[in-house]
Order: structure tokens, then C-alpha cells, then sequence
């Protein structure tokens, strides 16, 4: 019988008085890749943070190859055999590949008279990243010129060129597109393979299914159950997680397209380099447009042009009565409310409360006259969203940084929703979160669209934008490939057709 390479005992933690741990015990066995999958909050990233030294436990031991087990910070528990690819942003977008891969290492290329080595330094970068599988990054590459899912890989190879005895991996999935899945999940079977251990957190079942030799189920800082592979059953897994079956639908019920003949927003003629190619697009109220296509396709660029986030170097965005979308501040006030992919980084202030977040794009409703802010008119504001979309937190009070993805993202909709948006351009919002907040994401646009909202869902889910959408425009290479009607006989298949 096999030795456990590392043993978590009676973990517990609190966030103020939110459980998030209670009595955890797991043991992670060499050359296994063990899933960890539960409902936003249950306590799955908050138990593999505590082993890779991102916090600490309230109580509780943990032993790694046989010895106790105390890092002081992520940075120790790298440099001694545990190494963690974080949910959201874990890169510095100032500096380059390098110096980010290099981070807190930059000493190891300083010459005699103290000047740092660059050229070695994004040699060996170029190699952490060929040795992942990536050959088009390279060292010298300012962080900032790479997208969401690019910056993912950087992060991948910075983990990888230490070569951790133990990997965890917090919903990175969701950041990458196939091929850099791909990547990921050879490298997963390579540690395993080589006798090493994986902890792959995730909320796509199908996946975790797949990848992982043992499951994991976490319920509001409880350890439920863990299944071995032999059994595995989807129904089981999904019962352990939420402790109920899902009631009601799950995406639209109705299988015909349906919207009203008024137009809300117009784009025409959208272009900006390789991203858009003469991209044009008009939203009806009452509709939901789906837009998909490969990771690096445009749809995601099109969404921060439509929001004014980004200049169009052709083309514009504009109203139907001719009022141009020129920056945020423009799209704001005409009514238009931004859901990022970057959550963390475009859509929210981490260091600021659930308040200050969902407070900030609705001042105008709540303010007495127009100009005057109360303390309780902002309060009662704020309270309203968080009871109305469950968010589950301490308090209005507690820091966004603390929250579970699954209620940051509730939060980014509850800033758009209480302002009163009539257009809400989402992209990737089902994105890093479990099952049940998706069905009521879900249930929460079917209610928009029935109010008479116009939403953009930009998506690389190809069953979300099938079940959700009322037309579909497939993108691939800064252009619209083909746009199609909401069917029943529409499918995967057909929508991969003109992706690739």
C-alpha cells in the first residue's frame, strides 16, 4: 500500500464568521491526479490554498512526505515541492514573461556589477515555455500583449519549471481555450505518470470525470464523499455537491427564437487589426445574441468594443437613435453594463467590499435628489442585490477578495443588475462556477430577456450558447463566419464547422 504524499488532518477555516472549512481530512497519494469539485463556496479552493502556502489553517495539521508541513507562502511551498496554478490572475501585467516567470529569482542573473542578464534570463524563459508545449511565447514579450488565456500558460510553465512533487490546479481549466487544455492535461498525466500527484479543482464534471483518478466532494466546508474511479456516476456526483437533485430547467425551455422588433445597440463595420475584421452586429430588446468561435477568434475583443473599452480602429458602436458608444463612461450612461472574462482584473476591485462593488455604477438610483449619498439609501441598494441573488458572504461589509468565484461573479451582476442595465454584454459569465449558480445565471437572463433586456453572451461553451441563445454568430479569425437561429436542430457539430 502506497504511503499518502501528503495528509491534510482536521483542516478547519473562518473568514469572520463564515465556515469555510470544517474538520477536513484528505489524504493524496504519489502518482494520483485527485479532483476537487463542489459548489462555489464549498471550500475546495480554500483547501488547496491552505497546502500551497497562499494561507493558513485556523486549526489542524498537515504532513508532506512524511513530515509536517507549515509554509510560510506560496514562494516556500514552490521551492519545496508543492506548487499552485491560482483561479484568477497570477501574473503581474507591467513586466515581461520572463521576469514574471522569474519573479523573486531575478538575483540568479545578476552579474558582478549588479546588472541583470536579460538575455539568459528570457533564454531560459523561452525553455520553461517550450517545455510545456508553447513555442510561440517567448521571454522578452511584455505580459501585458497577452491575452487572459495566454498569461494562464505563463503561469502553467513558472509552476511547471520547478517541477513540484505535488500540482494543484484551481480552475484553470476555464481560462484556456482547447489547445491550452490540451497542454494542460498532458502535463497533468506526465506528474502523474512520473510518480508525482495532482490536485485539479473544477467545476465541468465532464472533465474532472475524464482527468481525474480519484473525486473529491466538498459541501459547505464539509468533506462529503470521495469516489474512486470505478465509481464514478454523474447523478451521484452531482447530488453529493448541491445535497439535492437540480429542480426546474436548466437553460431555455423554449425552442424557438423570439425578440422584439425594436433594435438597442448597433455595431457597424467593427475593425481592429487581425482581431476584427469588418464586424457588424445589431441587438434587438428582448433577445439574446450568442457569440462564439476559438479562443482567439475576436468575439472577446468585440465585446470591449461594444462597451467602448476599446476604440475600433473602423467602424463604430452607437445607439439606434445615433448616440456613439465613445468609452465606458458613454456605454454606462446609455444603459449598458460589461460582465469581463477577467473577472478579477476588469470587472471588479478586490481590495474593496461587496458594497463598494455593487455601489459604484448604481450611485445615481440611490442618491437623494440625484447628489446626495446616505449611508442607508446605499445600504438598502446593496442589500437588495445580495439577497435577490443569494451572494453568500458575511456581510455587505466583507472584502470581494474573500469571496468563492461562483459570488465574485454574482457581485459583477448584481453592480449591473441594480443599476438598471437594459443591455448586459457577458462574456464568459457562466465561467469558474458551479452548476447550480450556473442554472441560476441561467434563470437570471431568461428573466431579462422576458423584461425585455438585450443581451450579448459570449461564450466558449458551446451547449450554453446552443441552450441560450436566440441566434448565434460563429466567429473565427476576427470575422463572422455564419449566424444561426435557435433550433432544435442545431448542434455542436454544425457550430464547429465554421469555427475551424
Amino acid at each position: 500500500m502506497k504511503e499518502p504524499i501528503l495528509q491534510l488532518k482536521h483542516i478547519c477555516k473562518q473568514f469572520g464568521s463564515v465556515i469555510a472549512l470544517q474538520d477536513v481530512s484528505m489524504d493524496v497519494y504519489p502518482g494520483e491526479i485527485r479532483g476537487l469539485i463542489g459548489e462555489n463556496g464549498s471550500g475546495k479552493s480554500t483547501i488547496s490554498s491552505i497546502a500551497a502556502g497562499m494561507q493558513k489553517a485556523n486549526s489542524g495539521e498537515m504532513n508532506f512526505k512524511g513530515q509536517p508541513w507549515k509554509p510560510v507562502s506560496m514562494i516556500d511551498a514552490l521551492d519545496h515541492g508543492v506548487g499552485m496554478i491560482v483561479q484568477e490572475s497570477g501574473t503581474i501585467a507591467g513586466i515581461s514573461v520572463a521576469e514574471n516567470i522569474f519573479l523573486g529569482e531575478l538575483d540568479a542573473f545578476r552579474g558582478k556589477a549588479g546588472i541583470i542578464n536579460r538575455g539568459e534570463m528570457n533564454r531560459q524563459a523561452d525553455r520553461a515555455m517550450q517545455a510545456i508545449g508553447v513555442s510561440h511565447v517567448k521571454g522578452a514579450m511584455p505580459l501585458a500583449s497577452l491575452d487572459f488565456q495566454t498569461r494562464k500558460l505563463v503561469e502553467i510553465a513558472k509552476v511547471n519549471m520547478k517541477h513540484p512533487d505535488i500540482l494543484v490546479i484551481d480552475e484553470t481549466s476555464t481560462a484556456l481555450s482547447h489547445d491550452g487544455r490540451e497542454i494542460m492535461y498532458d502535463l497533468m498525466r506526465k506528474y502523474a505518470e512520473e510518480g508525482h500527484a495532482v490536485i485539479f479543482i473544477s467545476h465541468d464534471l465532464d472533465e474532472i470525470m475524464e482527468v481525474c483518478d480519484t473525486l473529491t466532494v466538498l459541501r459547505d466546508g464539509i468533506l462529503i464523499r470521495t469516489f474512486s474511479k470505478e465509481e464514478f456516476d454523474e447523478d451521484e456526483i452531482r447530488t453529493s455537491m448541491i445535497g439535492r437533485e437540480l429542480q426546474g430547467d436548466y437553460y431555455r425551455s423554449d425552442t424557438c427564437a423570439s425578440r422584439q422588433e425594436e433594435e438597442a445597440l448597433i455595431g457597424e463595420h467593427l475593425c481592429l487589426g487581425e482581431e476584427l475584421k469588418d464586424v457588424s452586429i445589431t441587438l434587438h430588446k428582448g433577445e439574446i445574441v450568442g457569440v462564439g468561435g476559438l479562443s482567439s477568434c475576436g468575439m472577446h475583443t468585440l465585446g470591449k468594443v461594444l462597451f467602448g473599452a476599446v476604440r475600433p480602429e473602423t467602424g463604430s458602436v452607437h445607439t439606434p437613435d445615433g448616440r456613439e458608444i465613445r468609452n465606458e463612461e458613454t456605454a454606462i450612461a446609455e444603459g449598458i453594463g460589461y460582465v469581463s472574462k477577467d473577472r478579477d482584473i476588469e470587472s471588479l476591485c478586490l481590495s474593496a467590499s461587496i458594497r463598494d462593488n455593487i455601489a459604484i455604477a448604481g450611485m445615481d438610483k440611490y442618491a437623494l435628489g440625484g447628489f446626495l449619498i446616505t449611508s442607508g439609501q446605499e445600504k438598502k441598494y446593496v442589500n437588495r442585490q445580495v439577497k435577490e441573488l443569494s451572494i453568500k458572504c458575511a456581510s455587505a461589509q466583507q472584502l470581494t477578495s474573500q469571496l468563492s468565484g461562483g459570488n465574485k461573479q454574482k457581485v459583477v451582476f448584481g453592480k449591473w443588475i441594480g443599476c438598471g442595465s437594459e443591455i448586459l454584454l457577458l462574456d464568459c459569465p457562466t465561467r469558474g462556477v458551479d452548476i447550480g449558480v450556473k442554472q441560476a445565471m441561467y434563470q437570471l437572463m431568461i428573466g431579462l430577456k422576458k423584461e425585455g433586456k438585450s443581451i450579448l453572451l459570449i461564450s466558449e461553451e458551446m451547449s450554453e450558447l446552443i441552450g441560450m441563445s436566440d441566434r448565434i454568430m460563429v466567429m473565427k479569425d476576427g470575422k463572422v463566419t455564419k449566424e444561426l437561429e435557435r433550433s432544435t436542430e442545431l448542434t455542436d457539430a454544425v457550430m464547429i464547422r465554421y469555427m475551424i
